[in-house]
């Protein structure tokens, strides 16, 4: 009995034991979560904007911590280890209380709008294995504390404002480190990686690129063996090219070393060893070492990289000697930059092995010899640039395979014979510059038929005789044609009319004769003219005075005769347009004046007729006006309750008033000329954005039209791009239009912050299917809409997005019906009658067309919509740009444009503006392609002349392959990033 009592009893104590040990672990869970609760609480408390309400649950009497937005929580210790805000635009400071969570392994703020400095308390949590704090605004230095994370595989601080030395100990403490990103930051010193002490083994991404770090690349990364991904770009780096450590790196994939101040060994003329370094790296795809002081020749061994290799950036370095034959080997090369080197030699025949290849810049060296006409048979080709060389011979007829050329640039070279007719066969070529050259023959008329030059044909300073081709008539998408400087004669086409996209011509220094042809006067959108230096005779035509955007021409050193008006297009010019003309005389400033009688008895014999007769007809005239005006605002106030006429459901003033909060200035979140639109919440809890008109204007008359308009049209329409109308409130005296609220405010709102505070930043990949989703929508108006509808005011702030950012496009009120479908709409007058009166959209998207009194069309959209593009590539609104340069943003664009330098600038500043959170720097390359796309796309849709548009149709289209093409290749490189 004894026996059993004891082990009853010791029993019963271990029973004890184990309750209160149970105890005792819920009650520290229990307290951890609290503690990790308040910690949340005094982060939230430091966040001064949250304009997605990403943190509206954070309420612990309403939603368990663990199932607060953005927090994840371990199952078994029930305690936050993962927070994750990445994205949702908020403002604030960073709250050291983070630290107290105490178990956290992953943290990721990053595309926020943070600013001050990183907390130091964050290096305490040394479970910590992720952290994300990049795309913010966080300023000052890496924390010494962060040399803590023994657990820290994963780093990316990129594009902040950091600034000072990255702190040693950080580096060689934390050795689990696997992805390290601190780029795009004003970072200094060197980069501290002691060869002895740290040992980053399981390094794989380093991205450093565009800080202002010296010195070497430090020895110790030949002890990262699994190094995949090196970006130093765009830092003062110097020394030689570091082959003695990449040699090491046998996982290499990416290695980009760009702008920086490296040279070669031995003395800065050996590149051997360098790409010796690379064989071993099976997978290695990317090679830039672009704006170095690299000398030496380029070795054979190039041809025995490995063949994975798709880019190759060796331009503007001292890289001299000839183009190796071997690099033929490089099979799957897509872009081959050579260009501003000091190569010399003749261009590998070999080449056209390389049958991936796409763009080939050999340009600004000193190659000679023949173009290979191998070149002919890479089929991929779109770009060609062999321009500044000392080339010489012909232009292979072998060009005339290469059928998705779109660029072909041979000028300032040393070629000659003629022109090849076959030429005429690169249906997709865009742009054509043969100039300076030794060409001769005359322009053939294959060529001259390309309807496909969109941008500029230039044949100038060759020794081209004979006469302009009629054909040149045909290219009615070109802007520019510069055939000057040569030996052309005979007479200047009258046809050339026909090239109505046209703004820059140049036919001086050459033997033209002939009186000026009166049609050219006639081209719409001509902005430059020079027919200097040559025979030409007769008037110079009065048309050429009523040109709406000429404002260069230069008439000088011809045989031209008679009187020279100062009005119209002429009024701006002086004599050094004319010198040389000695029958000229007229009003222009410095020119011999013109000696004739002036016939007043004439004219006095004309005018009284035309007042005798003219003012009783005035005066009819006025009076049908009258009664047209009487009619219109009788039909107008002949308005009743239109809610039943238009099927809408009904909606009281007093419930919109109640909704808006008796439409409290507060509630306002945007105006027009029409009125104002206020948010509010209706009964049922509704989100909703109520559009008032203003109908105490002048122009009420026309508010009234402008309502019913929107109300007819959007009713008509169905389309997920396009707002719908919930309800509307339509007395006499009050008119509300009752839409969804769009919680992510309109595109204007992204583009420029309201007050200078920190805006929504968007990525590229959303601004793409921004436009992608607006692009559908028009082009459901114009193309498959039951009422084909033409907007007519599209600009960002009339393009709305959601909660997911879908755009959909509203304000409908000034839209016009394209010919035809009127007759889908009620037959009230009044309703659809003709609305020419009315402004065709805002100042700055509003197409030129209109501005010279044409009708609303489809075309006009699409200007409106190029603008858009152009205005979120270059962040500048296109009324600024009115005003402080003078042109329009297209005009402005188009010079840029021309510029590499420039265009590169844009790009460049694009990207900066745009949130890259969580981007790789290899995905940044194609952005920068995709930016170059929508500055093309852009500058094709606003071209002035309507017709060389391409249709909504063609735009939806090219957007959505834009999109695809983003979401093709992130997938790609983010699998890659996986492995």
């Amino acid at each position: 009995m004894m026996c059993l009592f004891r082990l009853i009893t010791m029993f019963l104590l271990f029973f004890d034991v184990i309750v209160h040990s149970r105890v005792h672990i819920h009650k520290e869970e229990h307290v951890g979560l609290m503690n990790d609760e308040k910690s949340l609480v005094s982060f939230m408390s430091c966040i001064i904007s949250d304009p997605e309400n990403s943190l509206e649950n954070w309420k612990s009497n309403v939603v368990h911590v663990c199932n607060w937005s953005g927090v994840k929580c371990n199952n078994a210790s029930n305690r936050i280890i993962e927070l994750d805000l990445s994205g949702r635009s908020l403002e604030g400071t960073i709250s050291p209380a983070l630290a107290n969570l105490t178990l956290l392994q992953i943290l990721d703020l990053s595309g926020n709008h943070f600013v001050g400095h990183i907390p130091r308390e964050l290096g305490y949590l040394v479970h910590l294995e992720q952290l994300s704090l990049s795309w913010n605004f966080l300023q000052g230095n890496i924390p010494l504390e962060f040399g803590s994370l023994h657990n820290l595989y994963y780093l990316d601080l990129g594009s902040n404002l950091l600034d000072g030395e990255i702190p040693p100990q950080f580096l060689c403490n934390v050795t689990s480190l696997s992805y390290i990103d601190l780029s795009n930051n004003s970072l200094v010193g060197r980069i501290p990686l002691n060869i002895n002490k740290c040992i980053l083994k399981e390094l794989e991404f380093l991205l450093l690129w565009s800080n202002n770090f010296v010195g070497q690349v430090p020895l110790a990364l030949s002890n990262s063996t699994k190094l995949k991904w090196l970006d130093l770009e765009s830092n003062m780096l110097s020394g030689e090219l570091p082959y003695e450590i990449i040699c090491n790196w046998p996982q290499l994939q990416f290695l980009y070393l760009s702008y920086n101040s490296f040279v070669s060994h031995d003395g800065n003329t050996n590149l051997e060893p360098f790409f010796s370094s690379l064989m071993n790296s099976s997978n290695f795809q990317e090679l830039e070492l672009a704006g170095n002081n690299l000398g030496g020749k380029l070795p054979h061994i190039i041809g025995n990289l490995p063949t994975r290799l798709q880019k190759l950036h060796l331009q503007e370095n001292l890289i001299h000697g000839s183009i190796p034959p071997h690099i033929a080997n490089l099979v799957n090369l897509t872009f081959l930059k050579l260009s501003s080197n000091r190569i010399n030699g003749s261009i590998p025949p070999k080449l056209c092995k390389i049958v991936s290849l796409e763009r080939i810049y050999l340009s600004n060296n000193s190659l000679s010899g023949e173009i290979p006409s191998t070149l002919g048979d890479i089929q991929h080709l779109g770009l060609v640039d062999l321009s500044r060389n000392k080339l010489s011979g012909s232009i292979p007829d072998s060009f005339a395979n290469l059928s998705q050329l779109r660029r072909l640039l041979l000028y300032e070279n040393h070629l000659s014979g003629t022109i090849p007719p076959s030429l005429g066969k690169c249906v997709n070529l865009e742009i054509l510059d043969l100039s300076h050259n030794n060409i001769t023959g005359l322009i053939p008329a294959e060529v001259a038929a390309l309807t496909s030059l969109k941008l500029y044909l230039n044949l100038s300073n060759n020794e081209l005789q004979g006469s302009l081709p009629l054909e040149l008539s045909k290219m009615d998408m070109v802007l520019a044609i510069d055939v000057s400087m040569n030996n052309l004669s005979g007479r200047i086409p009258p046809q050339l009319e026909n090239c109505i996209a046209l703004e820059y011509l140049n036919l001086s220094y050459n033997s033209l004769e002939g009186p000026l042809p009166y049609s050219l006067g006639q081209l719409p959108y001509i902005q430059t003219l020079d027919f200097s230096s040559n025979q030409l005779n007769g008037t110079i035509p009065e048309s050429l005075q009523l040109s709406s955007y000429l404002k260069t021409l230069n008439f000088s050193f011809n045989k031209l005769s008679g009187n020279v008006s100062n009005k119209g297009a002429f009024s701006s010019l002086n004599i050094d347009s004319f010198l040389g003309n000695n029958d000229l005389c007229g009003q222009i400033k410095g020119m011999k004046h013109c000696h004739h009688n002036k016939h007043i008895y004439h004219l006095v014999f004309l005018l009284v007729p035309v007042l005798l007769f003219g003012t009783p007809f005035l005066c009819m005239c006025r009076h049908s006006i009258k009664r047209l005006r009487v009619v219109s605002e009788c039909d107008l106030e002949d308005e009743e309750d239109e809610t039943k006429e238009l099927k809408y459901p009904r909606i009281s003033y007093k419930q919109l008033k109640e909704a808006t909060r008796d439409f409290s200035a507060s509630n306002i979140i945007g105006s027009g000329r029409f009125g104002r639109v206020y948010k509010g919440v209706l009964l049922d809890n509704t989100r909703v954005a109520v559009k008032v008109l203003d109908t105490t204007k002048a122009c009420e008359n026309e508010i009234s039209w402008s309502f019913r308009r929107e109300c007819q049209i959007i009713k008509k329409i169905r389309h997920r791009n396009l707002i719908r109308i919930i309800t509307i409130c339509s007395k006499t005296e009050f008119k509300a239009i009752v839409l969804p609220l769009m919680p992510n405010g309109s595109l204007e709102r992204s583009l420029y912050p309201p007050n200078n505070e920190l805006s929504q930043r968007l990525n590229v990949t959303q601004f793409v299917r921004i436009c992608s989703d607006v692009a559908e929508g028009i082009c459901y108006l114009h193309h498959y809409s039951p009422v084909k509808v033409v907007h007519c005011d599209l600009k960002p702030s009339n393009i709305l997005l959601d909660e997911n950012f879908t755009a959909l496009v509203t304000d409908f009120g000034i839209s016009r019906l394209l010919k035809g479908d009127e007759k889908n709409f009620s037959n009230n007058s009044t309703s659809f009658s003709s609305t020419h009166g009315l402004l065709c959209g805002s100042v700055g998207y509003i197409a030129p067309e209109y501005g010279m009194g044409k009708h609303a069309s489809s075309e006009g959209d699409v200007y409106s919509f190029g603008v858009i593009l152009l205005e979120i590539v270059t962040g500048k609104r296109p009324t600024d740009v009115l005003i402080h340069e003078g042109s329009s943003l297209h005009e402005w664009v188009k010079i840029q444009y021309t510029q590499p330098h420039k265009l590169e600038n844009i790009v460049q500043q694009a990207l900066q503006r745009c949130s890259l959170s969580c981007v790789p720097r290899h995905d940044t390359k194609i952005l920068e392609d995709v930016m170059l796309e929508l500055i093309e796309l852009g500058l094709l849709c606003t071209q002035n002349n309507p017709s060389t548009r391409p249709t909504m149709l063609d735009v939806a289209q090219e957007m959505g392959r834009l999109k695809d093409y983003l979401n093709n290749s992130f997938s790609r490189e983010h699998n890659l990033l996986e492995k």
